[in-house]
């Protein structure tokens, strides 16, 4: 097997432009990392709409400082983006969760870069997309770009 290429965060996110939609992986699979460093982008990011389901942690994006680089659009509203939903800044699809693959495969929301945790790669390269495949599956696939965030406890 080849050795996986692993790069920063700043190298990883680089990639992400204004203008971009971006999926993120939710619940337990929340890229926490990725999402944190992608906050310090912020002064080079408009318009950078940010689509998921349930999302834990301190994700920082969702903080009222960010509301003109990020626009969050929630398929199903956590704590995380609860008050951000609330104050208007950022939005909620009242959605059936086995309608949303579609979504992103007929292009209604069409995916420019999906944001995802994974396990490291086993002996084959292949990653796990852990406890939340849910709809991260179909993002992965039909995603311009994918970036992973690898952990050891996935």
């Amino acid at each position: 097997m080849v050795a996986p290429d692993y790069v920063s965060p700043q190298e990883a996110l680089s990639v992400i432009q204004s203008n971009t939609r971006i999926f993120v992986h939710g619940s337990a699979q929340t890229p926490v990392v990725l999402l944190q460093h992608l906050a310090k982008e912020a002064h080079r990011l408009e318009h950078v709409e940010v689509v998921s389901i349930t999302v834990y942690g301190d994700i920082q994006i969702d903080k009222p400082a960010y509301k003109d680089n990020f626009h969050i659009n929630s398929l199903f509203v956590s704590a995380a983006v609860r008050e951000a939903v609330n104050d208007g800044w950022a939005d909620y699809v009242p959605v059936f969760l086995s309608e949303i693959p579609l979504l992103f495969k007929r292009n209604v929301l069409p995916i420019d870069v999906a944001m995802v945790q994974v396990s490291p790669p086993d002996a084959h390269g292949y990653c796990s997309l852990g406890l939340s495949v849910d709809i991260a599956r179909t993002a992965v696939n039909v995603a311009r770009l994918v970036i992973a965030q690898v952990n050891p406890n996935v």
